[in-house]
């Protein structure tokens, strides 16, 4: 099981935009372990497994993987058959190009590669339907498509090459959201975000597009199997210090301590030099402990486990103690996670 989470406003958004749409999924979310008074916390957090167990009840019932907000039904199976079209390619770039063109023959967003002596964009062009719905339902409906579609893209194109695809930009045709969620975006795609844009795109240097593919449709088929936990609980392969730190201390929650000298040695570099990382992208070793702790407790919470055998796991001196940090993660007590 994965340790990390997903801000319930992510569902709350889909659940609002698929409701207008004319698709009542109220129906499959107690089957998929969530309250709805959670989507309505913006503290709130759910689990990739909740996530996926949402999405693939939500794909059937639809039959739309995306949910009838897109502006023409994407049946069932797309995304596979565009896998399919280009899991055999030798190297991410024919890999793009191949989706490219698979692209322009199906009812999902159409994608454009546009070649530079250094940097290659892969352009999405994102269209949700709108003629009968109000100017928010659309501007909503955008937002969301355009975020998953290049998340999705980003993330896929990682786990083809089996390593960090580093981007030079990323570009959003929308105004930027409040600072608070805007922050969310940096550190999604690794980079800094530009919203406001003629439209949305992902810039790559030309020499990722070298990299070969070292997925087979066997690996494929275990990957859309789980979609979309991959997706949500994958870091694209980050290489960034934060991400390095947080691995360490995702291992220190199944029983190892992490220490700051004993992570600051694991990665080689002195403690001054991991803390200045650290301010650098924006975070801190007491942030990322915390969020790690966070999305691991809430893990648990959901497997079961008890209050009492999991504050002692995950290092708290007593019960209550936990119970304060918890409260103070997610604005609520371990019991509303059950």
């Amino acid at each position: 099981m994965s340790l990390a989470t997903v801000p319930s406003d992510f569902l709350r958004r889909a659940l609002h935009l698929a409701e207008a749409a004319g698709a009542d999924l109220t129906s499959i979310l107690d089957a998929s372990g969530i309250d709805v008074a959670t989507l309505h916390d913006p503290r709130a957090r759910l689990t990739p497994e909740q996530v996926t167990a949402f999405t693939q009840a939500a794909w059937q019932l639809t039959d739309d993987e995306l949910f009838g907000i897109g502006a023409a039904p994407v049946p069932r199976g797309t995304f596979r058959l565009i896998c399919l079209a280009l899991i055999h390619r030798p190297n991410l770039g024919s890999a793009l190009e191949r989706m490219t063109d698979v692209t322009r023959a199906l009812p999902v967003p159409p994608l454009t590669l546009v070649p530079g002596p250094e940097s290659t964009r892969l352009e999405v062009r994102v269209e949700v339907r709108g003629d009968e719905y109000a100017p928010e339902f659309v501007d909503e409906a955008l937002r969301l498509v355009t975020d998953f579609e290049l998340i999705l893209l980003h993330r896929f194109a990682a786990w083809l090459v089996g390593r960090r695809v580093r981007l030079r930009s990323v570009l959003i045709p929308y105004p930027q959201p409040e600072r608070l969620f805007a922050k969310h975006y940096d550190a999604i795609f690794g980079v800094p975000v530009t919203f406001g844009a003629e439209v949305a795109s992902l810039e790559f240097d030309n020499s990722i597009l070298r990299a070969p593919i070292i997925q087979d449709e066997d690996s494929l088929a275990e990957y859309l199997r789980e979609s979309p936990n991959l997706l949500l609980s994958e870091r694209d392969y980050d290489s960034t210090a934060s991400a390095q730190v947080r691995r360490v201390l995702e291992m220190g929650v199944r029983g190892r301590t992490s220490t700051a000298d004993e992570i600051a040695e694991m990665l080689s570099i002195s403690v001054p030099h991991l803390r200045r990382l650290l301010r650098q992208e924006g975070t801190s070793l007491n942030h990322l402990r915390e969020e790690v702790l966070r999305n691991a407790a809430i893990a648990a919470l959901r497997r079961g486990e008890p209050v009492d055998e999991l504050s002692a796991r995950l290092g708290f001196s007593e019960p209550s103690a936990f119970r304060r940090a918890f409260k103070r993660w997610t604005g609520d007590t371990p019991g509303a996670y059950r």
